[in-house]
């Protein structure tokens, strides 16, 4: 993932948080656009937040609400 997330800021993204998902949720990239909107990068969903994109789970887990579904939690 440190890879991913310099070869994407090397190459002009903004990059805010990002999370391998651990083989429960979805791998997120989450980025500024230029114009100041903040998308998740691999699925291209708007995140309506400015910060505390990830929560956890019951079992510790984070992730992100708006990548996954309910009967996921």
């Amino acid at each position: 993932m440190r890879n991913l997330i310099f070869a994407l800021n090397s190459d002009g993204f903004n990059t805010l948080a990002c999370c391998c998902g651990h083989g429960k949720y979805p791998m997120s990239i989450i980025y500024k656009t230029p114009e100041g909107k903040i998308v998740e990068l691999l699925s291209g969903i708007e995140i309506p937040r400015k910060r505390r994109f990830y929560f956890k789970d019951a079992n510790g887990y984070s992730f992100v609400p708006e990548l996954i579904l309910k009967k996921d939690l």
